[in-house]
């Protein structure tokens, strides 16, 4: 059993990773239904937390079906991250997640996210200085160094053990790759492997498919898998890697009528959540990937991200499960 403090996520836990303008309540409620073991938001800035800003504050909208939650948040200032670790538990989530491992540059090169790799003292003090300052479980999500001279995540995840963290995930490329390339796992496993290591080690990087999710546990020995772009559009994922594990078997995938169903559904929480102008201009990133594969789908993604109301929206998507059922 797999436990994050006290909290248990079961034999090989499946994680929704935290990805920005993504893993809002309405996308992580569809993670939950279709298996996803552990939850984190989208990254919150600790600075926007002390001013109270609108933005910052909504971010921290957990649900009582989410739980195990994680809210994580990010920084560059140890004190305004102590301060944000506060709020942050005041919201009532089951962890607290420090985010040190975003490459974008206007986090990056502020010293903050995968920015702090280049400052491994500063990250040690910070962690220890979060950890200190809340009663709740705190996790790391980070990168396995800021470019291929830094790679210090097997000494860097003792270190940060050492401070108190219970769990931490470790995306397989540095700053420097952003997203490009292949993950590297190997390092990911001398975390794992490294015997001074007592908490739970999450791979995270490149799992897409049921099969690789085997090959990469039975490879490299890791606690349990964090999942992020191949879920974004897919919350099927994580039910299909689960089953896959299971029996050795695949589910059928979702049906057009599944597809549909799905994005409606993503539809109506993110109106209720946001308000139907934003929730309607914020489910435009997703249609194309709940659609992905569908021929000659242009016209009807035009339709899906032009369509002023949600009457018009839902209209398309009708029409979408009319065209294709037969075929889907």
């Amino acid at each position: 059993m797999v436990k994050i403090g006290s909290i248990e996520l079961g034999d090989f836990p499946l994680l929704l990773a935290p990805m920005e303008d993504v893993s809002d309540p309405p996308f992580r409620a569809l993670c939950k239904e279709h298996g996803a073991d552990l939850m984190y938001t989208e990254f919150i800035s600790s600075e926007g937390l002390i001013r109270d800003a609108a933005k910052s504050m909504q971010k921290l909208d957990i649900f009582e079906y989410e739980r195990p939650i994680g809210i994580q948040i990010f920084g560059s200032e140890i004190e305004s991250m102590r301060k944000a670790t506060e709020i942050t538990a005041a919201a009532g989530p089951d962890i607290i997640d420090i985010n040190y491992g975003c490459p974008v540059k206007k986090v990056a090169c502020k010293g903050a996210g995968a920015g702090i790799l280049q400052d491994i003292p500063k990250m040690v003090s910070m962690t220890r200085e979060i950890v200190n300052s809340t009663h709740l479980p705190v996790t790391v999500k980070t990168r396995l160094g800021w470019d291929e001279d830094t790679k210090y995540i097997v000494e860097v995840a003792e270190r940060l053990q050492d401070v108190g963290i219970q769990g931490i995930s470790i995306h397989g490329r540095t700053r420097k790759q952003m997203y490009k390339g292949d993950a590297d796992w190997t390092l990911i496993s001398e975390v794992k492997n490294n015997p001074r290591m007592r908490i739970p080690v999450f791979g995270n990087g490149d799992i897409d498919t049921p099969e690789k999710a085997v090959e990469y546990r039975d490879r490299y020995g890791v606690d349990g898998i964090m999942i992020g772009r191949a879920s974004i559009g897919y919350p099927w994922v994580f039910n299909e890697i689960k089953h896959f594990m299971a029996t050795g078997t695949h589910l059928a995938p979702p049906t057009i009528s599944d597809r549909v169903d799905a994005a409606g559904k993503h539809l109506s929480m993110a109106v209720r959540w946001k308000g139907e102008h934003l929730g309607l201009v914020e489910m435009r990133r997703h249609y194309a990937n709940y659609f992905k594969g569908l021929p000659h789908f242009k016209e009807y993604r035009m339709q899906l991200v032009t369509g002023e109301s949600v009457d018009l929206v839902n209209a398309t998507l009708e029409e979408i499960r009319g065209m294709f059922q037969d075929q889907y």
